[in-house]
Formats: structure tokens, C-alpha cells, sequence
């Protein structure tokens, strides 16, 4: 058998040649769509005194192939509703919207500005059942 030197370059090259990558979330994923609008932030200054006064929702990576989405109520810190998915689409993230409004329905719903939260879909949603949208983000307008 045959012993090749090769350095870290050469392997890197190699990857590309192949088309080998890591699968990791890349930055942005909080990025908004393009064209999606964005909501300004409601919650300056604001004292949270009651439950459903305000909810809001993240979605974060678990285990490098598993996303996982809470609703949480701010006052008392309890999770309204969760699910999880392989996939970012906004599919999961409504479901999650309507068992969590089944429980109940929060004055306002605050997320950062994700493409999933600023889709018309989701923030129809919120409109549709009297619910103020507040975003988090230098962006928001």
C-alpha cells in the first residue's frame, strides 16, 4: 500500500471536486423572505403583568437534523404548544399556531423576522384572530 501527504488544501479540494459539504445550519436563517413584511417591535418598555398578554415563538436546531418550534406564554413562561420537523417549511410552524391558539389567544406574538414567521400565511393568521404581530430585529420597520 501506497502513503499519500497530502495537507488540509488538498483535502479541501478534493471535497469540492466531490461535491462533499457539512450539513449545518448557515447564517441567516432568521432572515425574513424576500417581499415578506416586516412588523415593528411592540415590546419596548412594555410591562408583561398577565397571562396571554403576549406569546412567542423560535425555532431551533436540535440534534444537526431536527428542527423544534415553541410557543411560549412570556407572563407565566409556559410552552402553549411545540412541534418539530425535519424541514424549515411553514407548514409545521402553522400547526403549531393552531393548537396553540386552541388554548387560548394572545393581545401579541412576537417572533424574530424568520421567512417562516413574516410569510402572508402565518401573519394572516395572527391578523385573522385579532392578535397585534411584533418582530424582533434591527430590520423591523
Amino acid at each position: 500500500m501506497k502513503e499519500y501527504k497530502v495537507n488540509h488544501k488538498r483535502v479541501k479540494e478534493v471535497d469540492e471536486e466531490m461535491g462533499l459539504y457539512a450539513i449545518y445550519p448557515k447564517p441567516g436563517l432568521s432572515k425574513g423572505g424576500e417581499g415578506h413584511k416586516k412588523y415593528p417591535y411592540l415590546l419596548k418598555g412594555l410591562i408583561i403583568g398577565y397571562p396571554n398578554q403576549v406569546w412567542s415563538a423560535d425555532i431551533r436546531l436540535n440534534q444537526g437534523n431536527m428542527y423544534l418550534m415553541a410557543i411560549m406564554d412570556w407572563y407565566s413562561r409556559y410552552v402553549v404548544s411545540w412541534s418539530t420537523s425535519i424541514t424549515l417549511d411553514v407548514g409545521f410552524c402553522l400547526e403549531t399556531l393552531d393548537r396553540a391558539i386552541g388554548k387560548g389567544c394572545p393581545e401579541i406574538f412576537n417572533t424574530d423576522q424568520g421567512s417562516q414567521f413574516t410569510s402572508d400565511v402565518f401573519t394572516e393568521k395572527l391578523d385573522g384572530a385579532g392578535i397585534r404581530i411584533s418582530m424582533d430585529g434591527r430590520e423591523s420597520l
